[in-house]
């Protein structure tokens, strides 16, 4: 007899745990399918991934009880961030002060994210979780979805929700088609110590060739970021610890003091997905599954707690309004409301990407350019402040601050030419906006 379920959730990452706890107030039999064991979901390995929460996703995290179960010693605020072209002194600032805010965001180690979603998954002992489960095949019809274990086992919901990284295989199996960007460069991640304090400031430094970041953790300690062509990056974890350090130190020019590794230097491949569609009949992705990002941005993490939040909130709705909460009518708005969310800013981070990542001499000019574009800005710079922070709850493209404060375009005659266009249009721009004061050129 095959058993019965109201939603099974495949995969026990945080967005799916975080799914199945927004749900444990709901009166719904939920399960939890994951192929860890249950000791690795208690006490989750140090990955050296530490993840930025914008306040959007503390207030899901506080709402579900995850947040409060963090140990305060592992929550780090940002309270600033510098942005760095090449080896200019020139940076893109952005601070909590201008922002009105407590900090810009907080930094979490990911294992620590994952014990407490776990945690607080087992104060509701009615969600089912099944540790060291695989499953095999997922099918669904008008009425109910099918999953079928390696063990021949067969579970029913009227729900299936798949949360299982960003390279799903129940996507897969789902026949829903994915748009995949393989960077070709790899991210190194590790923790240093260093001999001057970094004040919860994070630098983005976009050196030629490499992108290295600093993530401010509590005390002389940061989490490290170095991005390079994959071709180059097993090199800097065969380094020697002495070698490690002074690169670093070379590449942050001495701002941070002496740099000293501590613990162990993870190598992470880059590659960024996004669904065409997130659902499919009595099925949904969530978290990875439906969107990857490349963590230039910070914000893969946050985009799956802010797509788990919404689809709980809409199937809520329906069961207060007495409607079926896996039916079509919630699906399509989950997919309509998810997707104006994550679009605008997985094109605009892969644009990023590409900008801060092309050697080329224009693009070098062109980086230039958008960092003082940003600060000589205000309504520009906020918007992209809310945007990365998420302190309004909504996602803003920075795209339309900047469009409402170029001027406006001169009428062409039916024949112009293009020197004498190009003349009007920088004659058009505001003294601050002018080419040569963006590229800092006079």
């Amino acid at each position: 007899m095959q058993e019965l379920y109201d939603v099974l959730i495949i995969g026990a990452g945080p967005a799916g745990l975080s799914f199945a706890r927004s749900l444990a107030d709901l009166p719904l039999r939920v399960g939890v399918i994951e192929r860890s064991s249950q000791a690795t979901l208690a006490d989750p390995p140090e990955d050296g991934r530490e993840i930025a929460l914008t306040h959007l996703s503390v207030n899901h995290m506080q709402e579900v009880g995850s947040w409060q179960r963090l140990p305060a010693e592992g929550v780090s605020p940002i309270e600033a961030a510098k942005v760095f072209d090449g080896s200019s002194s020139y940076s893109l600032d952005f601070d909590n002060t201008s922002a009105n805010l407590d900090a810009l965001g907080y930094l979490v180690p990911n294992h620590l994210i994952r014990k407490a979603c776990y945690e607080e998954l087992l104060a509701h002992p009615h969600i089912e979780l099944m540790p060291e489960t695989v499953v095999e095949d997922v099918t669904t019809d008008a009425h109910c979805g099918t999953v079928t274990l390696n063990n021949g086992e067969q579970l029913r919901a009227r729900l299936v929700i798949a949360a299982d990284t960003r390279f799903s295989e129940t996507r897969r199996k789902m026949g829903l088609a994915a748009g995949m960007r393989d960077f070709s460069r790899s991210a190194i991640v590790c923790r240093m110590e260093h001999s001057t304090p970094h004040h919860q400031t994070a630098f983005e430094c976009f050196h030629y060739g490499r992108t290295t970041a600093i993530l401010p953790m509590n005390g002389n300690r940061s989490s490290v970021v170095v991005t390079v062509n994959s071709k180059d990056a097993r090199q800097f974890i065969d380094m020697t610890q002495a070698e490690f350090n002074h690169n670093i130190e070379r590449q942050m020019d001495g701002l941070l003091g002496e740099m000293q590794l501590t613990g162990k230097r993870h190598l992470y491949p880059l590659v960024a997905v996004h669904a065409n569609r997130f659902i499919s009949e009595r099925f949904a992705l969530i978290g990875d599954a439906a969107v990857g990002m490349h963590p230039v941005t910070a914000h893969g993490f946050n985009l799956g707690l802010r797509g788990q939040a919404t689809l709980a909130r809409l199937m809520a709705n329906a069961i207060a309004e007495g409607e079926d909460f896996a039916g079509e009518a919630v699906l399509e708005a989950y997919e309509k409301e998810h997707q104006a969310a994550t679009r605008v800013i997985y094109h605009g981070t892969n644009l990023v990407v590409g900008l801060f990542t092309n050697e080329t001499l224009a693009a070098k000019l062109a980086r230039k350019a958008t960092l003082r574009l940003a600060n000589n800005l205000p309504p520009l710079k906020k918007a992209i402040t809310t945007a990365l922070t998420e302190q309004e709850g909504k996602t803003l493209n920075p795209l339309h601050e900047l469009k409402a404060h170029l001027p406006p375009l001169p009428p062409l005659p039916e024949v112009t030419p293009v020197k004498q266009v190009r003349s009007k249009l920088v004659q058009a721009l505001p003294e601050k906006l002018h080419p040569l004061n963006v590229l800092g050129l006079r």
